[in-house]
């Protein structure tokens, strides 16, 4: 990996490198998919099957497009029973820990008045979850459960079908075991405006969540407005912040788990110390002839990757905060006095036995995290996206009669005359 000293100049040209990897930077891939929305929108449950056809090879129709009971009793049959435990193991604990982020409607009392917000869950969610060269049953649980936990009474999940017209069949066995009741075969944009739009076979869901490609990103951006998403996600990173205490064998094989997912992939690692650079690039070396996916990681790496040493811890922390990163390990001698230093991170991994996968698979905190620097200003996927909030007011004549010239003052000083006199009827002889 490049070794770089960190300066104002070197940090800079790399935030411009990353900005490559929005998903804003893609023109013609934008083009395609508003003429998909478009289809899907006039024409439904055809331009569907068209396209799952013309992207996935499949010829499906209405009576294929529902995974049903005999493809969900195949799909058990084809994951060991030790995978299976996993999955159930994983869901107790991610269930437990989104179950703490639970909010209550509340009310107060004030002179004759009561005030609230009443909290209740969302009624239908779209779940997409990616398929084609692999499957991902963790981001079926990750944006399956805490839906459930708010309360969403009718979850739905798409993901496009294998060449043998099946849905993966790991994906399948977890978003059973997590309670998901329909599955639909089907990916890509057409799926997203399937959801965001709602055809003959498929109802329209009031938020759409979960990972996918570019072409899955740029459809969930383009109709956010007509439902909600969780967020227009960009290429997986992490971001190391290391001393020189920590380990070099472990700070390398935690980038080289994350450049895995894609050649756009990024991976960081911010440090005090020169030495630790040096070690860490060897030792990524020495991984990459172990590792399946080699040739991704190479490219990701070269493109992305980069192995800043900073001057000072101050220095290193700020640079963190501007990268504001999806992942965030920090492995120093003192890592929890660091943690309350750092501002912007999606999750923060805390010394040396905190790698990242933890939090993928088996930690419980939620891995659908903000990418592309906006940990700045978005939080992971909660509980608290699959509700809504309505606030509640109630005034007696009491209660308005004190407040009716301050709200009579305002509506003037806004030119609002009928807003005015809304309050001023109630009290009139």
């Amino acid at each position: 990996m490049e070794i770089i000293r960190l300066t104002a100049e070197s940090f800079g040209n790399m935030q411009k490198v990353l900005l490559k990897r929005s998903p804003a930077s893609y023109p013609a891939q934008e083009k395609a998919v508003n003429e998909i929305l478009s289809e899907v929108r006039e024409r439904g449950d055809a331009a569907l099957f068209e396209y799952t056809e013309k992207f996935d090879g499949v010829r499906l129709d209405a009576s294929s497009l529902l995974v049903g009971e005999e493809e969900v009793k195949a799909a058990y049959g084809e994951v060991d029973v030790e995978l299976l435990a996993v999955i159930r193991r994983s869901i107790a604990r991610i269930r437990s820990f989104h179950e703490k982020e639970k909010r209550n409607s509340w009310f107060m009392t004030e002179d004759d008045m009561v005030l609230g917000q009443r909290v209740t869950p969302l009624a239908r969610v779209g779940v997409y979850v990616p398929g084609g060269k692999a499957a991902y049953p963790s981001s079926v649980l990750m944006n399956v459960i805490p839906a459930q936990v708010a309360g969403v009474p009718d979850i739905v999940m798409c993901t496009p079908p294998g060449k043998d017209g099946r849905a993966a069949a790991t994906t399948v066995v977890a978003a059973k075991e997590a309670g998901v009741k329909t599955i639909y075969k089907v990916g890509g944009a057409q799926a997203v405006a399937a959801m965001a739009y709602g055809t003959e076979l498929i109802p329209k869901v009031d938020k759409i969540t979960g990972p996918g490609n570019i072409f899955v990103a740029l459809a969930k951006k383009a109709v956010y407005g007509n439902v909600s998403i969780d967020s227009v996600a960009g290429p997986s990173e992490v971001t190391i912040l290391a001393d020189e205490t920590a380990n070099a064998h472990y700070v390398a094989a935690d980038l080289l788990s994350q450049t895995e997912h894609d050649e756009l992939a990024c991976g960081l690692l911010v440090t005090t110390s020169r030495e630790l650079a040096e070690a860490v690039s060897k030792e990524v070396d020495g991984y990459l002839p172990q590792l399946s996916r080699r040739e991704i990681i190479e490219k990701s790496l070269a493109s992305f990757g980069r192995i800043f040493v900073a001057d000072t811890m101050e220095d290193a922390v700020k640079a963190v905060d501007e990268i504001a990163p999806e992942h965030l390990e920090i492995v120093t001698k003192d890592p929890f006095l660091l943690m309350t230093k750092v501002h912007n991170a999606g999750a923060m991994f805390i010394g040396e036995y905190s790698s990242e996968p933890l939090g993928d698979y088996m930690a419980g905190p939620n891995h659908v995290l903000p990418t592309n620097g906006t940990a700045a200003f978005f939080s992971p996927l909660s509980v608290d996206d699959f509700v809504k909030k309505s606030s509640v007011i109630y005034a007696g004549r009491s209660a308005l009669s004190g407040l009716q010239k301050d709200i009579r003052r305002f509506a003037e000083a806004e030119g609002l005359t009928a807003h005015a006199n809304s309050i001023k009827v109630r009290f009139e002889d």
